[in-house]
């Protein structure tokens, strides 16, 4: 179509002159004419030129009629701008005359048309694709072949320019085209070209086959069909002859059993918890005590861990005390390592988070006037620094030890609450209880109301309770607890379903060794471990 186009402007500009070259438009007698200006020819769609008419040439304009019915059946894409959308459709007619193209089954932005037929005028044609191509291209002479090159053709107006990708296709006895490679796809999902027909380069369809032979026909190897000799190939290295070298040399046969020593090493595979290196057999028993009380337990590494009676505990406390550890010093360790497992068994970092505002843990602290108290209440300080709303139950005495006295007001300071009556305290279940009621001096204390009422209440919540450094006794606990928390060594307590953990305190292995106890810390990297009955 382009080659027509260009002998039509040649043709009319012999027969007009020159007055006609810069201009679009002209007219003659009753016919109007349309030159087309060579350098865009290219650009322009075939299937919007042919109102191309010429008043000199009748035959030429047969011509140019006949090639716009050859479109007639192709599935188009035209895109007429941001207001009217993109069309699909199979081509019913096109006007040479009044240039206008029509669509029958037409869609509209992907969705069908309630109409059958759509037309659309040149003026409003932003882009115009070729989807599918339904005709058979025509032979350009009888008796031979025509090389046609599929492409996916953007016809643009306003000097838009084409984006053509270019392929060679086969063109069977019958005409129609076999094309390798597909073209650009409509909004359905099917993929086809546009075939055009070009002039064949390189010597034609003849010199194309030429150079497919040279890089796909020719050249095979005629041997490939012939089976390899394994054992003649085999037969040409002598092994004896190469081995008797190598076991004439010494350098060479010592280094070749120094190559198999190291290849044997290297068989030998460790697991990702094994040495390499053999080390000491593991002693799990490093802590012996001097008096045996019968009952003993193991950490999750297999360490064993003895219990203490109390009145060893008692001595391994006051030689702490002598050598520096303060009471108030251990009251703040086991308020530290007791408010650490409070906050694990709540939630840990997964409730104890900024975003998790709205549900604050709730804990209630079942304290006594003695130490066993002023543990808890430490305990109740450091939970309220991070944001736990701490209950603290304390009754009331006239007068009170000072451990507790001062462990109190520090207290105060946080935002917790005190209460010194049961009524006071929640009658909907809480997070976690942490009782600290029992004393190892005075026993007496579960005779009294106050304590009964305690006991009762926290038995009727049904919230988990943790014990802190509960006393040894025959007689079961008030307060049925879930975990228990010895401090240092545990005590010989009552087999229970109570979990026992241990918390280090701080004190020196030298301390131990004062009372009679050899010493290894089974802790390892943390302040909390579990404990297990043997």
């Amino acid at each position: 179509m382009v080659h027509i186009l260009r002998l039509c402007v040649s043709i009319d500009r012999q027969m007009r002159g020159d007055r006609h070259k810069q201009s679009n438009v002209g007219h003659k007698g009753s016919d109007v004419v349309y030159v087309i200006p060579e350098h865009s020819a290219h650009k322009k769609q075939p299937g919007l030129c042919l109102a191309l008419t010429f008043h000199h040439s009748f035959s030429l304009r047969i011509i140019v009629k006949r090639m716009a019915t050859d479109w007639v059946g192709s599935v188009v894409s035209i895109d007429c701008g941001a207001t009217l959308g993109v069309y699909q459709g199979e081509v019913s007619s096109v006007d040479h005359v009044s240039q206008t193209i029509s669509l029958k089954h037409p869609y509209h932005n992907g969705v069908k048309c309630p109409v059958p037929e759509v037309t659309f005028s040149a003026m409003d044609i932003k882009d115009l694709k070729f989807l599918d191509i339904q005709n058979k291209v025509n032979k350009t002479s009888a008796g031979k072949d025509t090389a046609t090159e599929p492409s996916s053709i953007s016809t643009g107006r306003h000097g838009q320019t084409n984006k053509t990708n270019h392929s060679h296709a086969i063109t069977n006895s019958s005409g129609s085209i076999s094309n390798p490679r597909r073209g650009s796809s409509n909004s359905r999902g099917t993929t086809q070209s546009t075939p055009r027909r070009s002039n064949v380069r390189n010597g034609g369809a003849g010199g194309q086959r030429s150079k497919n032979d040279e890089c796909f026909g020719d050249g095979t190897d005629e041997n490939l069909d012939t089976d390899f000799d394994f054992e003649g190939n085999l037969a040409l290295f002598d092994k004896a002859a190469v081995f008797s070298q190598i076991d004439g040399a010494s350098s060479n046969s010592h280094k070749l059993q120094h190559h198999n020593t190291q290849a044997e090493q290297k068989t030998q595979s460790y697991r990702h918890d094994e040495n390499i290196l053999e080390g000491k057999p593991v002693t799990y028993r490093q802590i012996t005590v001097p008096q045996y009380v019968g009952k003993e337990y193991c950490t999750d590494t297999g360490l064993v861990v003895p219990s203490v009676p109390y009145e060893l505990h008692k001595q391994l406390l006051a030689a702490a005390e002598r050598w520096g550890l303060s009471l108030e010093r251990r009251l703040e360790a086991v308020g530290v390592c007791s408010s650490q497992m409070a906050l694990t068994l709540l939630g840990g970092p997964n409730r104890l988070t900024p975003k998790n505002v709205h549900q604050r843990p709730t804990v209630v602290l079942l304290c006594g006037p003695h130490v066993q108290g002023a543990q808890g209440i430490s305990c109740g300080r450091h939970l309220a620094n991070h944001e736990v709303e701490v209950i603290l139950f304390l009754p009331n005495f006239v007068k009170m030890q000072e451990s507790v006295t001062s462990e109190v007001n520090l207290f105060s300071k946080t935002s917790g609450k005190q209460v010194s009556s049961v009524k006071d305290l929640p009658m909907s279940p809480v997070d976690l209880v942490i009782n600290c009621l029992d004393c190892h001096e005075n026993p007496l204390l579960k005779e009294q109301s106050w304590y009964q009422s305690v006991a009762d209440w926290a038995n009727k919540n049904r919230a988990p309770v943790l014990s802190i450094d509960p006393p040894v006794s025959e007689q079961p606990q008030s307060v049925d607890a879930k975990w228990t928390l010895s401090l240092g060594l545990p005590l010989p307590l009552a087999d229970k379903d109570s979990r026992v953990y241990l918390c280090d305190i701080g004190l020196p292995k030298m301390v131990y060794q004062e009372v009679g106890i050899s010493y290894h810390s089974p802790f390892g990297c943390k302040f909390v471990i579990p404990l297990h009955s043997v």
